[in-house]
């Protein structure tokens, strides 16, 4: 197991934990919060059964998970809290100014895998990125990587929660970590930071209000309800972690993948409006954005445009697309201009 972790560092894992595969406590909890319906759109969180909360069931011969956390707040970004008072620039979570994770994610827990396999008979693997049925938060806590927050993402003591989590599902009977307690505490601050009270009770969040889910998730039209609380956060959402008291732990990524890409940290709404989808093709190549795809983006950057300080630069840009091909990017865009008096 050692030697698993040691080469785990060296592949640039902030660090890695290794669990059982009983989830019998997070299944219930995963099945009540289904039941209520705050996964929203997000079909794939109740299709798969028991997939997700029982590992051998989606990789039969699981007996172990080998969890890992790799850091990504970027160094040199441009403040959080002033990007969203500055209403004319647009905010994107600080987990997509740089590479896909995904990709990167993958390439390090397959090479890994690798190396273990060069080493130890027998051993059978499958790696998970958030790209498969896995409640990956719930094995991380099994696995001491820290522990699941008020707002539901992971807490590290002495990293704060500014990480990417991944999993290698394997036969190997691996000695298991010790769950770390939590430290939350009677702080509420994840909770009452929260633009559109999607934490619902402590360790609970409901999708369907969350801006992460709104802008990211939600491929539809954003209920009006929400729309003047997203402000200029167009592409996630990270009050909650910029609020933590643990964050003030956090580390800097040494992962040079992660670090800001075409100046997204610093970016006028007005300018990503204007793209192109060419445009929008070439500059979030290789980007977790480039996933929502070039109607979605425009759609939440006309939420932004509408809660921008008023300008004629403003409302020209609006006018632009006042008859977009796109029926989703009309009636957001005709939202945007109602705003200003339009």
């Amino acid at each position: 197991m050692a030697d698993i972790k040691r080469w785990g560092r060296e592949l640039g894992f902030a660090e890695i934990g290794i669990t059982d595969t009983d989830l019998s406590a997070a299944e219930i909890e995963h099945q009540a919060w289904v039941k209520k319906g705050f996964h929203g759109d997000m079909d794939y969180m109740a299709k798969h059964g028991t997939k997700r909360t029982r590992p051998a069931d989606l990789v039969p011969n699981t007996v172990r998970v080998i969890s890992a956390r790799l850091d990504y707040l970027p160094p040199s970004a441009r403040d959080s809290w002033d990007v969203m008072k500055d209403g004319e620039k647009t905010f994107i979570s600080r987990y997509a100014l740089g590479r896909d994770y995904h990709k990167v994610m993958r390439q390090k827990l397959q090479k890994l895998c690798d190396k273990i396999t060069e080493n130890i008979n027998d051993f059978e693997c499958r790696v998970f990125t958030d790209s498969a049925p896995v409640l990956e938060v719930a094995l991380a806590e099994k696995a001491g990587l820290g522990w699941r927050g008020k707002h539901t993402l992971l807490i590290n003591k002495e990293h704060g929660s500014w990480f990417f989590l991944g999993e290698i599902y394997t036969n190997l009977p691996l000695p298991i970590d010790e769950k770390v307690s939590n430290h939350c505490g009677s702080c509420s601050s994840c909770i009452d930071i929260c633009p559109t009270r999607a934490i619902t009770a402590p360790y609970e969040v409901d999708a369907r209000r969350c801006i992460s889910y709104l802008t990211i998730e939600l491929k539809t039209s954003i209920p009006v309800e929400f729309r003047s609380l997203i402000g200029n956060r167009v592409y996630g959402c990270d009050d909650c972690q910029l609020v933590c008291p643990w964050n003030k732990f956090a580390e800097i990524t040494q992962e040079p993948d992660f670090h800001v890409r075409n100046g997204l940290d610093d970016i006028s709404l007005v300018d990503c409006f204007a793209w192109s989808e060419t445009e929008f093709k070439q500059k979030m190549a290789g980007s977790a954005i480039y996933r929502i795809g070039y109607t979605q983006w425009l759609r939440n950057i006309a939420i932004g445009l509408g809660n921008a300080p008023s300008s004629p630069e403003v409302i020209s840009a609006l006018k632009t697309r006042k008859i977009d091909s796109n029926e989703l990017v009309r009636e957001h865009v005709e939202w945007s201009l109602q705003q200003h008096g339009t």
